[in-house]
């Protein structure tokens, strides 16, 4: 996120224990924000943060949740998959709108999931965590199969539309 009219920016992050989803630690960094927002690149915007809130961190983690898409991005390198890169940590994108690509219409019961393709590659799971609530967009960051991130998401809900380890953070 972003405080002072966008002169800070601010990132957290939150250790879960698998499978309890127990909280362990949780950390943020504000650093003084390092570029404008440019559609499409606000990786490069948030990513000193994240990097800041991960050097806070006493003890790393086996894979991450990231606020923000994976490959599910017009230059398939999302926030999720840049950081991921970075750390060299297993990543999940859990996003909240779609980038690109199409979808077909989703059921709107819990569990309706559907794949976000584009030009025939598949880029995520769309995937409706509650009732009466708009899907996540549940993609690849950096070494997680595209099943396996949806399996993580969906092992890490808790009753919220969004998975305990991003809800925080959100």
């Amino acid at each position: 996120g972003f405080e002072q009219g966008g002169e800070v920016t601010r990132e957290g992050m939150e250790l879960r224990k698998h499978p309890t989803i127990e909280r362990v630690e949780q950390k943020v960094a504000r650093i003084a924000t390092t570029m404008p927002y440019i559609p499409g690149f606000l990786s490069f915007r948030e990513t000193p943060a994240l990097m800041a809130a991960w050097q806070l961190l006493s003890h790393k983690p086996d894979l991450l949740f990231i606020d923000g898409h994976g490959i599910s991005h017009p230059r398939r390198l999302g926030v999720a998959s840049h950081f991921g890169l970075l750390v060299d940590v297993p990543t999940i994108g859990v996003a909240k709108k779609r980038l690109c690509g199409k979808f077909e219409p989703l059921a709107a019961e819990p569990g309706a999931l559907v794949p976000l393709l584009d030009k025939g590659e598949q880029l995520a799971w769309v995937w409706r965590s509650k009732a009466r609530c708009n899907p996540l967009f549940i993609s690849t960051g950096h070494r997680v199969s595209m099943d396996s991130a949806l399996a993580w998401v969906q092992r890490c809900m808790n009753g919220y539309r969004l998975p305990e380890p991003t809800r925080w953070a959100d």
